[in-house]
């Protein structure tokens, strides 16, 4: 693609006129070089001059004469063929020198000011707003000469403002090693920031530029606000200023886009010519915008894009704005705190506004929607909301309409009778359907005043009626609800005592009070079982709507027409922020300051009454009119349910409690939002599944009565056809490890799968049936026919005895059949021995969850996967009465023949939970696993048998572990550490030794395996500082000695350490009249460095004999003597306490024991923890198991005395602090010998 885009560009430019200096052939080449010795892109000219060669050996020219209109011609050749604009050539006969000159003498420090004085303004604006206008960006050589004149005279200004517009409007460049001058004093001190990489073509070297680590002066804070004009003549690095500022979020960037510019563009000789060509020759390669882009060609886009001209306006009013940020946050939290009903939430409310980030707040609009956004997130109330006020609007809010009370009607009875006829209007409607309709809600006084005009003019007419028609389309309510309770309370019962209504809360006055209907009431109330019928429209707002939503919260009513107003009554307005300098736009908040909660304690969060109908408003008369036709006959209907359930749901005891609860929530008026069939379906739906708790149970409509499905004719496929169906149907595989896998994703029915039987047998069956363990996947398998089940399970059993699977007991027969496998089956069984794993998933339902959990009740597999979905092995279809309703109802339940209960309808719950697209894996796994058990526990037989310290022991454990290799205990092992756990328990359950057990170490643990790992011998340095930390020494009064040590080394790195351990522990305790050896702590260790330990408490010159140890794996006893001890003994002859703990273990415990026997020290303290000699550890095979074996103990004692598994009991037993008790005893001894 290269090669031909520049085989075009060269066609282009080629020519043959005679004008020889022009017109050389060597020109293009020229060109191309000089494009790539200089081109800031050299990936783009891959393949250049060999397609520009190419193209010159094709012989393709252009006659072009003009050499101006040639250099127009091959500019626009090499911005088409690289797509850079930059690109320009043109023709200068006059310039004979190229353009680069060799740099001058540098200015000097006065040329600099006098250029500063013309590039740099600035300014301290209103509102104590910094202005810095830069029209050239100075590079690193002058910062160096004149940066402390302009931190001076320039930056000492503008730092102690608030704010800082840069203005880089007529910014056309600078040098780019000023650039981190500018970003470094807009930045934070203490981390410096990666900014910008340069690419510079003719070095080929890249640079990065970073922040700064030190400025001259100070730095301006990084929470102040900054603002950087451009326009559309910001050039150069200007333009990367503008976009490193804006994608460091430092500053906003305001006006037009930049022109697209470069960091270094030169004009550069085409070779011997008078051609030249604009090249960039750098480029910047961003790391603060991702994925490579950069400004050059595209300019700096505006965060705000405003005109030029009207640039620092605009930023003047953004600061105007976001200073006034933090007084309008906290006024909005006083008013929340005062006002806020929902006083609860107000608390975290508050929190999270005061630490959200209005960084990006640029004006009122954008400041309402981020608070909006933020109080949404926390208090999910739409009620609060905050809008910016049009141009023009007072800040004030509305004054509050006057409550028309009774004192403001006449008392003149004619005017009240008019007023009645005026507000009411009331008829009879066929069907005796009473009709009213009133269109304003009074207060409760004025509604007392006309009661007795209202009952004779309104009440009465409607009193006989059998239900009634509210029409509140008309009604926008009013500014009181104190007429709710009143109204609400005539369509109660009165004889049922007072009705909880609802509750209000007010914050302003902090009071709450629970509205209940009233009792004594002027005339008849209406009553609480005739229907009412309330139709709404969009017009339908403040009290109107709350009736509305009352009358349909307490079950009263049934709603027809459209969503009302969600207008309450129940907010203020607050103003919030106003109209001021800069801010052309003020803000108000409205605040609920009232909570609504109705009779089922929800609090109402306003919005508009949701009708159970949903029509046009001029449409709801007549939609009222076929609700209570259809309310006429779901009584019917609910009687009818009921009816069906109690005949033939498979569960008697349920169906009773569920239908009597259809009867209950009917009385309750709980379905008179059902206002279709197919709404009514839905509610008994849901009811019917949450009184039962049976998902099956289901009613629906339908036009069409559902029928059985058709019975397809038995045919008889072809063996062809036969074949194909089978591999269609059927996925079988065997897996590594002799592993089987089969997979269906229906159950058919038993005739079919005898008919078939034959073919299944060879081609699927007789695949699988001599593998180790099988894979049974029914992930996919959504059921089918229950009728195979008994098949498919008897392949899995052997012949005798038979298997009870289930029981099935069926309602509408009244009939138990006991479902058992089969005493015959075609071809070969796979028996009960091997393994089998079941998958699910949510999709597994009906008879491939009956085979799943027969197969789990029996023990017989192991279910890998998700619950499954619970489904039915039988449902009947019946119609509720002659309606189009129809009530799918469960007529089988299942009893498990282990417990002899109902199997849930909840699905199956597998043995392992996991995501069914894990659970072919995690099969794999544990069948892998499983078939290690066997050699594994002989492996562990042998190696406890000839390694144990107690010989008939190690026996009697490796002929269990044989003999139980095949038992139930580990066959259904489903985990490496469930294994050991039982292996462990095993071995110590036989032993009664604690000590010896199987650990299971993952790979990523290996480094931490007790006894495998070799030896770390540290450094002499090292074992210095471990030596003076882990030993403890001390001198008490009475030159009592102290020493504590809590683990014993091995005696090959003792031997290496000898020396250190003598200076730093020994000389310093060696010399006390009596010592305190504290084991307290002492985990013990290797016992090969006991024997010299008990060496320096003895006398040199004689050799004792400490302990006679039997070492199983040489079967052979080793005799411990004391040996040679490096320095000074302590001897026999001074007293020697050593003191004991529960903790003392091991090595420790041995060290103890030979000094008892030995009677060489008095044990203070507790009975040890009864540890053994340092056991050995063993890798089972090559897996990740690993046996701890106590391999000798000791047998110096013939009454097996000894401390292994028993502990070492103290001379002294007490919990006491033991430190004390010795240093006493000891201070007693030594005072008494003197």
């Amino acid at each position: 693609m290269m090669r031909a885009r520049f085989f075009l560009f060269s066609a282009l430019i080629m020519c043959s006129v005679s004008a020889e200096e022009i017109f050389q052939p060597t020109l293009v080449l020229d060109m191309a070089k000089v494009l790539l010795d200089n081109y800031c892109y050299p990936e783009n000219l891959v393949g250049m001059r060999e397609a520009i060669e190419q193209a010159i050996k094709s012989g393709e020219i252009l006659d072009i004469s003009d050499p101006k209109m040639l250099a127009s011609v091959l500019t626009a050749g090499v911005q088409g063929a690289l797509n850079d604009p930059r690109l320009v050539i043109s023709y200068e006969p006059s310039l004979h020198a190229a353009p680069k000159q060799e740099a001058g003498a540098s200015p000097t420090r006065e040329q600099l000011l006098s250029l500063i004085e013309h590039v740099v303004m600035y300014d301290k604006l209103e509102g104590n707003v910094g202005y810095l206008r830069i029209d050239y960006i100075i590079g690193q050589e002058a910062v160096q000469k004149v940066g402390a004149f302009l931190v001076d005279k320039v930056w000492k200004t503008l730092i102690e403002t608030s704010a800082l517009v840069i203005d880089l409007r007529h910014s056309t460049g600078g040098q780019i090693s000023g650039l981190p001058f500018i970003i470094s004093y807009l930045h934070e001190a203490d981390k410096m920031l990666h900014v910008e990489t340069v690419y510079n073509r003719p070095s080929n070297t890249t640079t990065e530029i970073w922040t700064l680590p030190k400025v001259l002066g100070e730095r301006y804070g990084k929470d102040k606000d900054v603002i950087v004009l451009i326009s559309r003549h910001t050039t150069g690095v200007a333009e990367d200023v503008a976009y490193i500022l804006k994608h460091m979020n430092r500053a906003i960037t305001v006006g037009e886009k930049t022109a697209g510019g470069s960091l270094d563009i030169q004009k550069l000789r085409i070779g011997p010519s008078n051609f030249y060509m604009m090249v960039p020759v750098s480029r910047s390669v961003s790391p603060l915008s991702g994925g490579g882009q950069s400004w050059e060609v595209s300019g700096v886009m505006p965060c705000v894009a405003t005109e030029a001209e009207q640039a620092l306006q605009k930023s003047l009013d953004i600061l105007a704005m976001r200073r006034a940020v933090p007084g309008t946050l906290s006024h909005l939290i006083n008013i929340l705190k005062d006002y806020y009903s929902l006083v609860e939430r107000v608390p975290a409310l508050l929190r999270h506004l005061i630490a959200s980030d209005f960084s990006s707040v640029q004006s009122a609009e954008d400041l309402a929607s981020k608070l909006n956004t933020e109080m949404q997130t926390l208090s999910e109330d739409p009620r609060l909301l905050v809008r910016v006020m049009m141009p023009g609007e007072a800040a004030a809010p509305p004054a509050e309409k006057p409550i028309a009370v009774a004192a403001n009607l006449p008392d003149n009875e004619q005017l009240l009778h008019a007023l009645v006829d005026t507000v009411f209007k009331v008829s009879v409607l066929p069907g005796n359907v009473g009709y009213m309709r009133f269109d304003e809600f009074a207060d409760a006084s004025v509604l007392a005043k006309l009661g007795p005009y209202i009952v004779h003019k309104v009440w009465e007419p409607l009193q006989n009626t059998e239900n009634l028609i509210m029409d509140l389309r008309y009604n926008p309510g009013g500014p009181s609800s104190s007429a709710l309770p009143l109204l609400l309370s005539y369509f109660q019962d009165p004889a049922a005592g007072p009705v909880h209504l609802f509750t209000t809360y007010d914050r302003r006055t902090n009071h709450t009070q629970e509205h209940n209907s009233q009792v004594e009431l002027l005339g008849q109330p209406y009553g609480a079982q005739r229907g009412i019928y309330l139709l709404t429209s969009h017009h339908t707002a403040t009290a109107a709507e709350e009736f509305a939503y009352l009358m349909q919260s307490l079950g009263r009513a049934t709603l027809i027409g459209e969503i009302t107003a969600g207008s309450l009554s129940h907010t203020r307005t607050f103003p919030l922020l106003q109209p001021e300098q800069g801010i052309t736009r003020g803000l108000t908040i409205t605040v609920p300051v009232i909570t609504f909660i109705d009779n089922h304690g929800e609090s109402w969060m306003g919005g508009g009454v949701v009708p159970d109908a949903i029509v046009l408003a001029e449409d709801a008369l007549e939609k009222a009119a076929e609700v209570l036709a259809f309310h006429k006959n779901m009584g019917v209907l609910l009687e009818g349910t009921g009816q069906l359930l109690e005949a033939h749901y498979a569960i008697p005891e349920v169906a009773g409690k569920a239908s009597a609860m259809l009867s209950t929530k009917r009385a309750q008026g709980g379905y008179r939002s059902a206002v279709d069939f197919e709404t009514l379906a839905s509610q008994l739906t849901s009811d019917l599944q949450e009184a039962s708790g049976d998902h099956r149970l289901h009613v629906f409509h339908s036009h069409v009565e559902p029928t059985p499905e058709e019975q397809i004719p038995n045919m008889i496929p072809s063996p062809e056809e036969l074949s194909y169906i089978i591999e269609a149907l059927f996925k079988i595989e065997v897996l590594p490890g002799n592993l089987g896998y089969l997979r269906f994703d229906m159950m058919a029915e038993a005739e079919t799968v005898k008919a078939i039987g034959p073919q299944l047998i060879q081609m699927v069956w007789n695949k699988l049936v001599d593998t180790d363990a099988m894979i049974i996947d029914m992930r996919y398998n959504t059921g089918g026919y229950s009728t195979a089940i008994p098949i498919l399970c008897s392949y899995f059993f052997e012949p005798e005895p038979r298997q009870h699977l289930y029981t099935v007991f069926d309602r509408s027969t009244s009939r138990s059949t006991e479902v058992w496998t089969l005493p015959q089956v075609t071809g070969k069984r796979y028996g009960s021995l091997k393994d089998i794993y079941i998958l699910t998933s949510h999709m597994s339902g009906s008879a491939a969850e009956a085979f799943t959990r027969s197969m789990k009740d029996l023990h017989r597999a192991t279910v890998i996967g998700e619950p499954t979905v619970g489904g039915s092995l039988s449902v009947g279809i019946y119609r509720v009465g002659n309606s189009s309703l129809y009530a799918s109802i469960p007529s089988q339940v299942v009893l498990s023949p282990v417990t002899g209960k109902v199997w849930s309808v909840s699905g199956v719950e597998p043995h392992i939970t996991i995501q069914a697209s894990e659970a072919m894996a995690v099969a794999q796994h544990i069948a892998n696993l499983r078939a290690q058990v066997p050699q594994t526990l002989q492996t562990i037989g042998k190696l406890v048998a000839d390694n144990y310290a107690f010989v008939d022991i190690g026996t009697v454990i490796a002929s269990n572990l044989t003999q139980n290799i095949n038992k139930g205990g580990y066959k259904r092992i489903n985990t490496e550490e469930e294994l050991a756990r039982k292996v462990t328990a095993n071995l110590q359950a036989l032993s009664d030794d604690e000590h010896l057990k199987l650990l299971y170490i993952p790979e990523h643990a290996k480094d931490n395996i007790p006894g495998i790992m070799p030896k770390q011998i540290p450094s002499p340095e090292v074992f210095e500082d471990l030596i003076k930390f882990s030993f403890h020494t001390n001198v008490f009064e009475n030159n009592v000695g102290y020493l504590r040590f809590d683990m014993f080394g091995d005696y090959e790195l003792l031997t290496q350490v000898s020396d250190l351990l003598v200076e730093h522990v020994w000389k310093k305790i060696v010399h006390t009249d009596a010592l305190i050896i504290d084991m307290r702590y002492n985990i013990g260790g290797s016992t090969t460095s006991v024997p010299i330990l008990c060496s320096y408490f003895l006398d040199e010159g004689r050799q004792i004999l400490l302990d006679k140890v039997y070492d199983r794996p040489s079967d052979s006893v080793k005799e411990i003597w004391t040996s040679t001890a490096q320095g000074e003994r302590y001897g026999s002859q001074k007293g020697a306490y050593i003191l004991t703990s529960a903790v003392t273990a091991g090595a420790a415990e041995e060290f103890v024991y030979i000094m008892k026997r030995l009677g060489r020290a008095l044990i203070i303290g507790e009975r040890t923890s009864g540890g053994c000699h340092s056991p050995q550890t063993h890798q089972i095979d090559d897996t990740n198991f690993y046996i701890i074996i106590p391999t000798s103990r000791s047998v110096i004692s013939a009454e097996s005395t000894s401390w292994e598994g028993k502990g070492v009991p103290p001379h002294m037993d007490t919990p006491a602090d033991t430190v004390i008790k010795a240093k006493e005893m000891l201070s007693a001894h030594l005072h008494s010998s003197r």
